[in-house]
């Protein structure tokens, strides 16, 4: 049988991303598909789920079978640093359940596309969708045991001190003004850098957020602190010379006008968390903290989906968990109401 073992090669064309190959002629012509269908990060993602799947089953696309998907899955969930060290969040000592999900799912999109073809050998998906359920008769798919549990822990969020402190910690306008977009207005890191010139409006204190998750565009409010500082940054900072219509770019360097990449951003949080004294400060985690204390305020879980670019809003009701306040207050509000039902009885049982 012969052997395939990937091998991940990035083309680029000037500074841009090209195209992306793994050595094989059906996934370099799958990562073409995904390529004109997603965002650079999950392309990216993507190729790189791929290249560790077929890396572990060495075979052939059209020779796998569902028996190297539970092999693969074993192989996911064998320790990484010892039988003993395990996550305090989900007490797995392997590869974390939403990672191998999305690998899971990345192999499924694969099989997916090459069955639909038709031309390619492959005429079923091996990746599962779940088990059967554990009953005579029982459906698949939906109705089944899912091949991968999640678990849906809550997202830490920044205290207001933690958040001025890193604030403090900043060193400049524009660093300023990137952290406030998110803490402030809940903007993902990949829209933050996705910001041009075009889609600020600063007289009316509103973003034009044109490269939204899953290419959904939409525009959202943010406070004038954050306006502040990306007019100090404005005017102050960024270089003349600069060609790009990208708002935040580098300020220092060979690269000095040139638009700020996700490593950039995250090499200046990390030195600002590390300044300010903190354990942990991302910028997904900033997000999360904006739109907890924005529900805290009793701002609107749909207004919170809109803002947050959220597709469904089970995705926003996270954030009724996490915004403690609101959650104690809709208790005592509820268990008063109930007191003050069993007060009359109480006292009509005394007579």
């Amino acid at each position: 049988m012969h052997q395939f073992l990937p091998c991940l090669v990035r083309h680029h064309r000037g500074t841009e991303l090209a195209a992306i190959t793994l050595g094989h002629p059906l996934l370099d012509e799958y990562l073409a598909f995904v390529a004109v269908r997603a965002r650079t990060n999950t392309w990216l993602a993507v190729a790189s789920d791929l290249k560790i799947f077929f890396g572990v089953v060495a075979k052939e696309p059209a020779q796998v079978n569902t028996a190297d998907v539970f092999a693969f899955l074993a192989v996911q969930r064998t320790p990484r640093l010892g039988e003993r060290v395990v996550r305090l969040e989900d007490g797995e000592a392997g590869l974390a359940a939403r990672t191998i999900a999305r690998r899971l799912s990345s192999v499924r999109g694969l099989y997916g596309y090459l069955t639909a073809r038709g031309d390619t050998g492959v005429t079923g998906n091996p990746v599962p969708t779940s088990l059967a359920a554990r009953r005579p008769g029982g459906r698949h798919g939906r109705g089944g045991v899912p091949l991968i549990r999640t678990p849906r822990t809550l997202p830490r969020v920044l205290s207001p001190a933690a958040v001025d402190a890193l604030v403090a910690a900043l060193r400049t306008h524009r660093d300023r003004a990137m952290v406030e977009a998110m803490v402030l207005g809940g903007l993902r890191r990949c829209e933050v850098l996705g910001l041009r010139l075009e889609d600020v409006n600063a007289g009316e204190r509103r973003l034009f957020i044109a490269e939204g998750k899953g290419g959904r565009q939409r525009i959202v409010p943010v406070s004038a602190r954050f306006f502040a500082s990306l007019g100090r940054y404005l005017d102050q900072e960024r270089p003349a010379s600069a060609t790009t219509e990208r708002v935040f770019v580098v300020l220092k360097g060979p690269r000095r006008g040139a638009p700020l990449s996700a490593a950039g951003v995250d090499e200046i949080l990390d030195g600002a968390r590390v300044r300010a004294g903190l354990d942990r400060a991302t910028c997904h985690q900033l997000r999360h903290t904006c739109f907890t204390r924005l529900r805290e305020a009793g701002m609107a879980l749909e207004a919170i989906q809109a803002q947050a670019g959220h597709a469904s809003i089970d995705s926003t009701r996270i954030y009724l968990h996490l915004a403690n306040d609101w959650l104690a207050k809709e208790y005592l509000r509820a268990a008063e109401a109930i007191e003050a039902q069993a007060a009359p009885r109480a006292e009509a049982n005394t007579r």
